[in-house]
């Protein structure tokens, strides 16, 4: 049989193999050149990554400093001193990746230890605890419409600049000291009570008091277990509040029962507030106590973010007869010149920056200097905490009240920055009659009264009606 073969495709086979020999020569030509610059692309980092060589700071137009500087502001740490400059594609990197930034850890502020009595059962005021300084104080109920000019009454009156500087003396006068009325013929200037509650407050011998107004924070009840049961009868717990905060908390559960109560405290409405600012409007109740409170003869305050954990007779026993004092607040955990309490306010927007100005140079004008722990000041701090305070009502003790409570009725809600200027123009005022201050460690204040966030944000506060920008004093 004649043999079978199958068919040869040689010229076929010797094209393929042709065709790989030269793609692997052109594989090695594009490869080849490309692991090379690859070789010295790495070559070139590792010598720029060296801080010392001289062309490290000069390759990218800027200094190793600058670029640690940016590496810092990206959040890295300032002990990475060996992190040479980025390169293009490490600045898109960082940003589109920024690195998780280290916090500040934040100061924390613990209570102290207070030495209080064991008990209420037995306390009993010093004989000799108040003898400080005597005269007499009448307050301005109403002004009459002038001669001449428009006139609007005012809940702090129209206080002339000459008239505020004689009130600084403690002598037997008659001075503003809110509450003031126009005539018969004008509506009321705010803060109007329920009769009812007038009465109440009336015979109120111990009074501990606190207020939300705008609804702007929680209702927080004084820790029951830790008041006394004398203080429970004898001492009057009130809450002042505006109609709006009285519907909020109701529909939040604490409606006042048939006497008015929530647990301890006396639920007081006020209508018709004296000012668009609640936050002013608040320093009513914290100021003038004595006003409110007209029997009383003591008073404490606390900010509606503070709960009371403590007994308040027991409060006053340490605060202010063992100190042998008649006004007593806690200074501020962190700030102690008003410089810098202008600062910290600017910063954080809490008011006007014109009118916190204003204010100020005008403190300035009248002797305002920085604190300076060094010599000796006459306060231990001059920003006070202001959260917390506690009073005898006596004459040195209502008058400064007054006074501070004008200067935030004339200037800015934001008390703190007119405390130190206030206290100390009214001891230089009044040489050989002291008012016997007790100013403690916020350490104290945190032990017996825990602190608590405002249910809304603090915004910037509008001007007040009675101050003019833009020149060297403030008209009354």
């Amino acid at each position: 049989m004649p043999e079978r073969r199958l068919p040869i495709t040689a010229p076929a086979v010797a094209g393929s193999r042709r065709y790989c020999r030269k793609l692997r020569r052109r594989c090695r030509l594009i490869l080849l050149p490309a692991f090379a610059l690859a070789l010295l692309y790495l070559a070139y980092l590792s010598f720029s990554s060296h801080a010392n060589l001289p062309f490290h700071a000069t390759n990218h137009g800027t200094s190793n400093r600058e670029n640690l500087l940016k590496l810092k502001d990206l959040g890295y740490s300032p002990y990475l001193t060996n992190i040479s400059i980025f390169t293009s594609f490490d600045r898109t990197r960082y940003e589109l990746e920024p690195p998780k930034s280290r916090k500040r850890p934040r100061k924390r502020y613990a209570p102290c230890e207070i030495q209080f009595l064991p008990a209420v059962d037995d306390l009993v005021e010093p004989a000799h605890y108040e003898n400080f300084t005597q005269f007499s104080l009448n307050y301005i109920l109403k002004e009459e419409v002038p001669g001449n000019g428009f006139f609007e009454p005012l809940f702090g009156g129209h206080q002339s600049l000459q008239d505020r500087e004689e009130t600084y003396h403690a002598k037997d006068q008659t001075l503003h000291c809110g509450f003031v009325r126009g005539t018969n013929d004008y509506p009321s200037t705010g803060f109007d009570l329920d009769a009812n509650d007038r009465r109440y407050m009336a015979t109120c011998h111990v009074a501990v008091s606190s207020c939300i107004f705008g609804s702007s924070d929680y209702l927080r009840r004084p820790t029951k277990s830790r008041i006394g049961s004398y203080a429970k009868k004898n001492v009057c717990f009130v809450m002042f509040m505006d109609e709006l905060t009285l519907a909020t908390l109701s529909s939040e559960g604490h409606m006042p029962d048939e006497n008015g109560f929530v647990g301890l405290w006396r639920i007081v409405v006020v209508k018709n507030l004296p000012y668009k600012d609640m936050r002013r409007a608040g320093k009513v109740p914290k100021f003038l106590s004595h006003r409110l409170f007209p029997s009383a003869m003591y008073s404490i305050w606390l900010d509606s973010k503070l709960r009371l954990h403590a007994d308040p007779m027991l409060i006053i026993e340490y605060f202010l007869w063992r100190k042998k004092a008649e006004y007593a607040i806690s200074m501020h955990y962190d700030r102690s010149c008003v410089w810098e309490e202008v600062l910290q306010n600017k910063r954080l927007n809490k008011y006007n920056h014109a009118a916190i100005d204003e204010q100020f140079h005008f403190y300035q004008s009248d002797g305002l200097v920085k604190f300076n722990a060094s010599q000796l000041p006459v306060l231990p701090s001059y920003v006070p905490e202001g959260s917390f305070i506690v009073r005898a009502h006596t004459p040195m003790s209502n008058l400064f009240s007054c006074l501070w409570f004008n200067e935030v009725n004339r200037f800015t809600s934001r008390d703190q920055l007119s405390f130190a200027y206030t206290y100390l123009k009214f001891t230089r005022m009044n040489p050989g009659k002291p008012i016997h201050l007790n100013m403690f460690k916020d350490c104290e204040r945190r032990a017996i009264a825990k602190l608590f966030h405002h249910r809304t944000n603090e915004t910037t506060d509008p001007l007040p009606a009675n101050l003019r920008l833009g020149k060297t004093s403030v008209q009354g």
